[in-house]
């Protein structure tokens, strides 16, 4: 297969990776890298096939039955514990907007000076019209291209002295240094692993089938099969490296800049870009702060969008960025109403910070019995048909369940 082919073949899992590195991820791994250095980068080679199975998962249940993944928890699970399940789900991604809308703003105000506030009203209100009236074909289309964006981490690499052979050795060797390191670990699988990822990234599988005359959930088409799973490997493996890379290249350079200087005192990814400047020059610290914005524009409509997809799918309102607002009233609503409260957080008193904690620990709890239903569901016969998950794709999802389990317990115990 030609090299364009595979190309035209990333969609949906190459956005839910680059959205992966939102500002609130970047502030994650910045921490992470000024804190410990080069010592926590073995979290990211050991999350690559956890996070590869579980979106995998998520796409196939998507691409087999045409339906979103709240559908298909409510065939396996009472319907209030999925509505319950989807509420605390649109919480923390409305936190989540909340504090990436925030950090937009607070790194445009940085570049260009001026009221933090009113960047951040700005970029809600272009993502907002963005959603309301571009097809989802274009739609799409802007998000794919949106991704390069991530690539000014991997090039801030370049403008700093890297210790390969630290380096390496913190990618391969796990080191995990004292009851802070721990903390640490939790905080970048709870933001690596979202559930919110889930549910786009299912939903966007039903879009493309949706708005292609050609494509049809694979129950109904099982000739289609190979084509189509091939293609979800290749998309989903290759977003989700994407997602890695650029969370190695932020850890990695604010190892090598911050941590080597001593400033590990990192509260947000525009506190990291603010502090980057005097040790690493100002390119280095325009190119950081851009990265912000544009992960921002990438991330923010993803978290909208999922929420959407999430309380439409229990309701079984009609859910598409194809479709215009009066089509698709309760969707539009929800994604509304989502950046609207997060605009919200950024003008209360609401300390950000904790608000992300908070955040995550939300997401850490949700993500168990949304990922035990997401397994369940693509190992039922009745739902998934000819397409059960294979034995591999059970053994990672299971292990990331159990992970995320572990992850969730610490979350809620370790302290503030």
């Amino acid at each position: 297969m030609s090299l364009r082919q595979k190309l035209k073949w990333l969609g949906p899992g190459l956005v839910t990776g680059a959205a992966d590195d939102d500002p609130s991820g970047i502030a994650t791994y910045s921490q992470a890298g000024a804190q410990f250095g080069p010592n926590l980068l073995w979290t990211m080679l050991f999350a690559y096939p956890l996070m590869v199975a579980v979106q995998l998962a998520s796409a196939r249940v998507g691409r087999v039955t045409g339906n979103g993944l709240a559908d298909n928890l409510k065939a396996i699970m009472p319907n209030w514990v999925v509505v319950v399940l989807v509420i605390l789900l649109f919480i923390a991604n409305t936190i989540n907007i909340g504090a990436d809308l925030a950090a937009m703003g607070e790194a445009s105000a940085l570049v260009a000076g001026g009221g933090k506030h009113l960047f951040t009203f700005g970029f809600a209100l272009l993502s907002l019209l963005l959603q309301l009236y571009i097809p989802y074909r274009r739609y799409a289309s802007f998000l794919k291209w949106l991704t390069l964006v991530l690539f000014a981490y991997v090039a801030l690499l370049f403008m700093v002295r890297i210790d390969w052979a630290h380096a390496l050795h913190g990618l391969v060797v796990p080191t995990i240094a004292g009851a802070g390191a721990i903390t640490t670990i939790v905080a970048i699988f709870g933001t690596t692993i979202s559930p919110y990822l889930f549910f786009w990234q299912a939903a966007q599988e039903v879009e493309e089938v949706d708005q292609s005359d050609e494509r049809e959930p694979l129950t109904d088409a099982s000739d289609q099969g190979p084509d189509a799973l091939s293609r979800l490997r290749w998309d989903t493996f290759s977003g989700m490296a994407l997602s890695n890379i650029v969370a190695l290249a932020i850890m990695l350079g604010t190892a090598a800049t911050l941590h080597a200087a001593g400033k590990t005192d990192i509260a947000s990814a525009a506190d990291a870009a603010n502090a980057l400047r005097p040790i690493a020059g100002t390119f280095a610290f325009a190119v950081f702060s851009l990265g912000i914005i544009g992960t921002g524009l990438l991330a923010v409509p993803v978290l909208a969008g999922a929420s959407g997809y999430a309380v439409c799918g229990i309701g079984g309102w009609t859910a598409s960025l194809e479709y215009k607002p009066h089509r698709a009233r309760v969707f539009y609503a929800v994604i509304a109403l989502g950046m609207a409260l997060g605009i919200g957080l950024d003008w209360s008193s609401v300390n950000p910070m904790k608000a992300l904690f908070w955040s995550a620990v939300i997401n850490g709890v949700v993500a168990v019995p949304i990922l035990i239903g997401l397994m369940l569901v693509v190992a039922r016969r009745d739902i998934m048909g000819e397409f059960v998950a294979p034995m591999s794709l059970k053994v990672f999802g299971w292990l990331t369940t159990i992970v995320m389990g572990v992850a969730a317990i610490a979350m809620v115990v370790a302290p503030n």
